[in-house]
């Protein structure tokens, strides 16, 4: 018969204090776990208008997987960039910040140095982080600061056996350019890791002058092409720049004078975002193979919207709706409810600081820009209701001039500070089309003198 043993007090209070520690870091554990950090990924295009995909309600583009980010999150109705140029655009999605003030205003001027990325403050947090893509500010495309991984190329690139920066060194890689990011992206996703990550992916499509795959060289081929509400607009009452001084390759009229090239350039501009939408898909499984698709925040975006021909037009540039307004999608069911269609303006400078809170990183002070998560946590009650938009003039483009506008749920003013030449005022509900500027109509005098305060007033909270 085994001898009966009996504890010391002393004896019995370690052996408890050990019990309560193993559960105490048993609680820590679970609530580490709790508390996991996300991980971001962030793709976005080039030039892609905001209605560029089925979900938005393009008549005939098939994106699955595009419209699986609707689907599965959210899709921002009024989503817009600040400035509608590739480099500027691009700056305020790295640094939550206005162009005027990361300094990168036109697509010839390099980031200011003592900018802060958002990536640089997610690596100091412990997040492994990637660059894969077009960087294209001031057409850099060796390794930038933020970055453990970088995959780049100078200026636009080529969709067709593209040469590379691959962490500094350069490269030729045979294949399709979107293809070719992709394998790059899924690789370095599969790669272990013991902390969240930050995969930035920026495309090279749909740019022009554009290529697509040969898998989808023929999509479309058949269908019909039909023409925007404002395409045979008159251009009375627009300003002088604006009808005569449409940049050489920026009128469709010059640059795509026959109709049959025009319905191609337009076919082509879809046919290469098929090549994103595989890619999403190609992401998508992955993250799931690895176990991490929902504890990944996924936004997909573009860096500016782009004409189609409407106001005779190609590029971007301007304030008209087509150039201004992006595709803004997230992605994220812990925080996210699926299926929202949301009408809130929200702005590329938002993605930054949303970022930065979901990681539980400090926000700086200098970003101007706001985090999206006091929307889907039902706690923000006072929203934006306007926002300034700016262009300054390009050394390359001098015939588009330097302008500040705004844009409210309603109404659009933009002037042109630096030329003796109409300013433009427009009543979005009753006139999407942009077609009847009603700047020097008396009857909305008020209405104008407003526009004007507020557009003084958002000056002076930016800093412009």
């Amino acid at each position: 018969m085994p001898t009966k043993q009996i504890l010391t007090r002393r004896e019995f209070m370690i052996g408890a204090g050990a019990a309560l520690a193993g559960m105490s870091l048993l609680g820590m554990e679970r609530s580490f776990a709790e508390e996991k950090r996300p991980n971001f990924v962030f793709i976005f295009t080039d030039d892609q208008r905001y209605d560029a995909m089925s979900c938005a309600g393009h008549p005939f583009m098939l994106t699955p997987n595009m419209d699986r980010i609707a689907k599965e999150g959210v899709r921002f109705k009024n989503a817009f960039v600040t400035l509608s140029l590739c480099a500027p655009s691009r700056s305020c999605y790295l640094t939550g910040m206005y162009p005027h003030k990361t300094g990168v205003v036109n697509n010839s001027v390099n980031m200011r140095k003592d900018v802060t990325l958002f990536p640089e403050l997610l690596q100091k947090a412990g997040y492994d982080t990637a660059f894969i893509g077009k960087w294209h500010i001031a057409g850099e495309a060796v390794p930038q600061r933020g970055f453990n991984k970088w995959v780049s190329f100078k200026g636009q690139g080529v969709y067709i056996d593209p040469p590379l920066n691959v962490d500094g060194e350069q490269i030729k890689k045979t294949g399709y350019m979107t293809d070719i990011l992709t394998d790059y992206a899924v690789d370095w996703l599969k790669h272990p890791r013991k902390g969240p990550f930050l995969l930035y992916m920026p495309h090279k499509a749909c740019h022009s002058p554009m290529v697509p795959a040969v898998r989808h060289s023929k999509l479309y081929e058949d269908q019909k092409i039909g023409r925007p509400a404002n395409f045979d607009d008159n251009l009375e009452g627009r300003p002088e720049w604006f009808k005569l001084g449409i940049e050489k390759g920026h009128d469709f009229r010059n640059a795509l004078g026959d109709p049959k090239e025009f319905d191609e350039y337009v076919k082509n501009y879809d046919r290469t975002l098929m090549a994103v939408d595989d890619s999403i898909g190609r992401i998508y499984k992955t993250l799931e193979e690895m176990g991490e698709l929902d504890n990944t925040v996924i936004v997909f975006a573009s860096d500016n919207g782009f004409f189609l021909g409407e106001h005779h037009r190609i590029d971007k540039r301007t304030m008209n709706e087509e150039s201004i307004r992006i595709p803004m999608m997230m992605r994220y069911p812990k925080l996210v409810k699926p299926g929202q269609v949301r009408d809130e303006m929200v702005l590329n400078m938002d993605i930054a600081p949303t970022f930065l809170e979901l990681a539980g990183v400090k926000i700086p002070d200098t970003v101007q820009g706001r985090s999206w998560c006091g929307l889907f946590k039902g706690g923000e009650k006072a929203w934006r209701k306007d926002f300034m938009y700016e262009y300054f003039e390009d050394p390359g483009f001098k015939r588009t001039p330097t302008m500040y506008g705004i844009r409210t749920d309603r109404w659009k003013y933009v002037e042109y500070p630096d030329v003796k030449d109409l300013s433009e005022m427009y009543d979005l509900k009753n006139d999407s089309a942009e077609m009847h500027n009603l700047a020097q109509d008396p009857k909305h005098a008020s209405v104008l003198a407003g526009l004007r305060k507020r557009l003084q007033e958002l000056k002076a909270e930016t800093g412009a």
